[in-house]
């Protein structure tokens, strides 16, 4: 049997992102019959850590030197790694293939010194840009390549969602898996500010912002559940009216799922990804988190129109079920195994 390592990021600020694409890729290279190996710190983000463990996936601590990782691989006996990470030094990517090793690495356009066989750039119009690539390397980029889990894919709708229309709209917010930049309060604070009716569920990963949700004053016809991290996920979006996300690598996974999906931007390298999302008439923009916490009225004409017109909410649905068909992972697989 074939094993390949994967070596993401994953902690409390960094969050679960690059683990949660990676556990895409593993799920579909794992029916293939290879083995997987995660390198990673997985343990500061106790979810995180459950979900790799619940795919019975082994787990070894994270590694962050060119040596270190020419011995991981040598002693885990590895026929190929995969890279998802902001924060490795870009020496060991050369050391690694120097030693012979297939590579592949997940990228987010700037490279941030990563070099490997074969760079993968899943974003939307990545395909547009065209950096100068390493030598010997190939670049898959564009939402072609989206690397969605089996989770999402086994809910995603067999047709595009019909319109849905009720007396109260139904919300679900979460931003990851730690809610590293605390939006889920503001969400809530611009939410109430509307003044119309909800039922809403937002998800905090820790007592604080949990509290600081249920702190925001409502009015008596809107009302607010407070959950933790969920493994009904994709359940709880295709069961709401309107999903509120950041518009990070979950963007993907709700279109895939024929959400609507209304989109904060909580970070700066998002802001690209951001604003084309939103530009292909697939998902709603809420701003920048920023603005949401100077001001949260900076976002009511928004939500109100989505929280009141379904017809709305019908068509963004329909269009992101179109735009993401959620066979990236397959593509992804394809180009890792040829390596191998």
């Amino acid at each position: 049997m074939k094993r390949v390592g994967v070596r993401c990021d994953v902690g409390p600020s960094r969050g679960i992102g690059h683990v949660m694409r990676c556990l895409a890729l593993a799920e579909e290279v794992r029916r293939r019959g290879v083995e997987l190996v995660f390198v990673c710190d997985a343990h500061t983000v106790p979810w995180a850590a459950e979900q790799i463990a619940a795919r019975g996936i082994a787990v070894q601590p994270a590694v962050w030197g060119p040596a270190e990782h020419v011995e991981l691989v040598d002693r885990l006996e590895l026929d190929a790694l995969v890279f998802d990470s902001y924060d490795l030094d870009a020496s060991v990517y050369p050391a690694v293939r120097a030693a012979g090793l297939p590579t592949l690495a997940i990228v987010d356009g700037d490279f941030r010194g990563a070099e490997a066989d074969v760079l993968v750039d899943q974003n939307l119009a990545a395909e547009l840009d065209h950096p100068p690539l390493p030598r010997d390397s190939i670049r898959l980029a564009g939402l072609p390549y989206v690397m969605i889990r089996d989770e999402i894919l086994d809910h995603r709708p067999a047709a595009p969602p019909a319109d849905r229309q009720g007396a109260v709209p139904t919300v679900f917010a979460f931003f990851g898996g730690t809610d590293a930049f605390g939006a889920g309060p503001y969400v809530a604070r611009t939410l109430a500010a509307t003044g119309l009716p909800f039922e809403a569920t937002v998800v905090a990963p820790g007592p604080d912002l949990a509290a600081k949700i249920a702190a925001v004053e409502l009015q008596p016809h809107q009302h607010l559940d407070v959950i933790g991290p969920t493994d009904q996920l994709a359940t709880r979006v295709r069961a709401a009216d309107l999903t509120i996300s950041a518009s990070g690598t979950s963007t993907w996974e709700l279109l895939c799922l024929g959400a609507t999906a209304g989109l904060v931007c909580v970070v700066d390298n998002q802001e690209m990804g951001y604003e084309r999302a939103i530009d292909t008439g697939a998902a709603a923009g809420l701003g920048l988190l920023s603005a949401l916490q100077a001001d949260p009225a900076s976002a009511v004409p928004m939500l109100k129109r989505l929280l009141t017109d379904s017809a709305e909410r019908g068509r963004l649905a329909r269009a992101g079920w179109e735009l993401v068909d959620g066979r990236g992972r397959e593509r992804v697989a394809d180009a890792l195994l040829q390596l191998i």
